[in-house]
């Protein structure tokens, strides 16, 4: 087994350790055990971690240990987890099943699944702006700009508006739109988590252009391979309901594109995404092979 692998291994299991301290702290804390429940459902219940492995291993390339890096790779995944909670309510996506159970409307009920959402949101900023984040508050800082202005109007929730008024508008479907709309919905969360990871090893204004980059196309890759999961994956193994872009007409580069020009341009994406990493060489191993997992996502 290689280092890269182990390393992988021990920063993904400090993580699931360090998420599930967070669920105990809320009890703790005060919170009811209804919305605790339903948080820990939300989150624990699976999932790749994409988002906090970048964080992470873009914060090692600056030397940054994981350990130092949870706080803001557990405020990204909560983030992350609050936006599907909320997508999978009927007044959206109406899904019925993500990461293999049933999402947090089913198993619960809809107000829960709000609050529950809400309150993960709010966990991930005051994450970030605790002194165990980091110890300048100038950092701190910049952490909170870069998720809150990823995931907010002109980023993910933005996003989220674009893809449901597209189900709608046949006239927003077109390569310009979807491009836009996979930017924000999905891309921009991405690109936030290896920005974070750059402010949190405070690197040079030039190693973070190329992180911006990375995170850019990497973003694209993954919304792309998504759109094919839906498409040609199957319920059991991807972990949620597939085939309902097409059946909702919604605008995705696999219904403008076709399978195979989709498949190219994620190819393309993913090899514009590694060569921006040029410049780290071999320190940037881990954030290679996540770019490269993009061709062979499976769910």
């Amino acid at each position: 087994m290689s280092a890269t692998v182990v390393q992988q291994a021990d920063a993904a299991a400090e993580l699931e350790l360090y998420l599930d301290g967070l669920m105990a702290r809320e009890a703790k804390r005060g919170a009811p055990d209804r919305l605790v429940a339903a948080m820990r459902h939300a989150v624990l219940g699976g999932g790749k971690r994409f988002r906090p492995q970048l964080v992470v291993n873009t914060a090692f390339l600056f030397g940054v240990p994981s350990t130092r890096a949870l706080p803001a790779a557990a405020a990204i995944e909560f983030i992350h987890c609050y936006s599907l909670v909320h997508d999978d309510l009927p007044s959206m996506d109406n899904d019925d099943m993500r990461r293999g159970q049933p999402t947090v409307w089913k198993a619960f009920d809809e107000w829960t699944a709000i609050l529950a959402g809400d309150a993960l949101q709010a966990l991930a900023f005051e994450l970030l702006a605790a002194p165990e984040c980091h110890e300048s508050s100038s950092v701190r800082s910049s952490l909170v700009v870069a998720l809150a202005t990823a995931s907010g109007a002109s980023g993910m929730v933005g996003g989220q508006v674009l893809d449901l008024e597209a189900e709608k508008n046949a006239l927003s479907r077109n390569a310009e739109h979807i491009m836009r709309l996979q930017v924000m919905k999905t891309g921009r969360l991405i690109k936030a988590a290896c920005e974070m990871g750059a402010i949190l090893g405070e690197a040079v204004e030039s190693e973070r252009k190329a992180l911006a980059v990375f995170g850019d196309r990497l973003g694209y890759a993954f919304q792309i391979s998504d759109d094919l999961l839906d498409a040609e994956g199957c319920a059991e193994t991807v972990g949620k309901a597939t085939g309902k872009d097409a059946a909702a007409g919604k605008a995705t580069l696999v219904a403008l594109l076709g399978r195979d020009g989709a498949r190219r341009q994620l190819d393309a994406s993913i090899d514009e995404a590694v060569a921006a990493l040029e410049s780290f060489g071999g320190r940037a191993e881990n954030l290679i092979a996540a770019a490269r997992l993009m061709g062979r996502r499976t769910h």
